[in-house]
């Protein structure tokens, strides 16, 4: 049995940023809950904080657009980080997010995905994302 699972990874610079989701497969009712690891490098590196977006996608093609999804925000969380990560020193931060009716649908064109958005010092923003699936999936994929 699996008790955590990495669902995404950012490294910048030496500095690595890990976000573990208990269950990245979630029924109706259940929260979305996890933790972020920052594991520092070879030096100190500031982190101003990060960004918890849980967005839908949609797959829609249109003649007036570069894109083939929609994006919809439908959960979201900003964690503080205030500080910076010290060489070799290991941090972490706990994040819940309570899903609602905007995660359900009803089309094998959508899905759902958790994008992590480090921004660090400078103005930098570093992401990663993967996907998580909420309610029935069944014969959607």
């Amino acid at each position: 049995m699996k008790f955590r699972e990495f669902l995404t990874s950012i490294g910048f610079g030496s500095m690595k940023v890990d976000t573990v989701v208990e269950r990245p497969h979630l029924d109706e009712g259940e929260t979305l809950n996890g933790t972020i690891y920052f594991h520092g490098g070879d030096e100190e590196q500031d982190i101003e904080f990060v960004e918890l977006k849980v967005i839908k996608l949609v797959e829609e093609y249109r003649e007036d657009s570069d894109f083939g999804y929609i994006e919809t925000v439908v959960g979201k969380q900003s964690i503080e980080f205030a500080g910076a990560v010290k060489s070799k020193e290991s941090v972490m931060r706990q994040f819940e997010i309570v899903p609602d009716e905007r995660w359900l649908f009803d089309s094998d064109r959508t899905k759902l995905i958790l994008r992590t958005i480090v921004h660090i010092d400078n103005g930098i923003n570093v992401q990663d994302e993967d996907e998580i699936t909420y309610g029935k999936q069944e014969g959607l994929f």
